[in-house]
């Protein structure tokens, strides 16, 4: 077990959480949209163990984490099995064996060798892991990702691997333009992905985007996971 945060903070954080969840659900109202099918995932990559399980608490169940070391450590000090962790940061080729058992999806599969890799761990495991391909919507040159132009040629090669359940797409606005509109990304990463869909018969239900500073935008254009990190921890770091 993990240390416990004082009533006070736990207090704030259940607060926050029910603001951002009211925020979700005002998004999905103006577009249209059934607030079931929307995910907030947690990103409690800035918070340590105590603050992430005061976030369960609160009632967030999906936690998402940029490094794999560091989700490892919270799985293991919260080893709470109401938690569907998630891996939103780049996955190195040789963390993916001890990442993989652990996961509820995986949203950045962005290369063709770490998706052989992360299937040949989930063989072995008698598993298939969900997961999600990472497109460079932005074309933001620090970011990871598959190059939007180049993903029908790799696409064919990732449904092929038998342990990959391949099941969207993830993406981010770019966000070293300040005049940039992100839902110009998000509507580019949905067409993306209808025209994958109609192009491979391949059902591509979920797209990750939009986060604490613009997923009202994400989910006017589809969005069926928002990755909320700082909103969740205001007024307690």
């Amino acid at each position: 077990m993990t240390d416990q945060v004082s009533a006070t903070i736990q207090k704030r954080i259940d607060d926050n959480w029910q603001a951002v969840c009211d925020q979700v659900d005002a998004a999905c109202c103006s577009a249209g949209r059934s607030r079931e099918d929307v995910t907030i995932v947690g990103v409690t990559k800035y918070v340590d163990a105590a603050m992430t399980q005061a976030l369960v608490r609160a009632g967030c169940h999906d936690l998402g984490e940029n490094r794999p070391q560091v989700l490892w450590q919270k799985a293991e000090a919260l080893a709470d099995p109401s938690i569907r962790w998630h891996l939103i940061g780049h996955l190195q080729r040789n963390k993916s064996r001890r990442t993989v058992p652990l996961l509820h999806r995986l949203h950045s599969v962005d290369s063709l060798r770490l998706a052989q890799t992360v299937s040949e761990n989930s063989a072995e495991l008698g598993q298939s892991t969900s997961c999600l391909l990472e497109i460079n919507v932005s074309g933001d040159q620090q970011k990871h990702g598959f190059d939007p132009t180049q993903i029908d040629q790799i696409l064919p090669a990732l449904i092929a691997l038998p342990a990959l359940k391949i099941v969207g797409l993830m993406g981010m606005a770019s966000f070293d333009r300040p005049d940039h509109d992100p839902a110009v990304d998000f509507a580019a990463l949905a067409a993306l992905r209808d025209r994958l869909t109609a192009t491979t018969g391949l059902p591509l239900p979920e797209l990750s985007m939009g986060m604490s500073g613009d997923f009202e935008a994400a989910i006017a254009h589809g969005s069926t996971c928002v990755r909320i990190g700082s909103r969740l921890f205001e007024g307690v770091r």
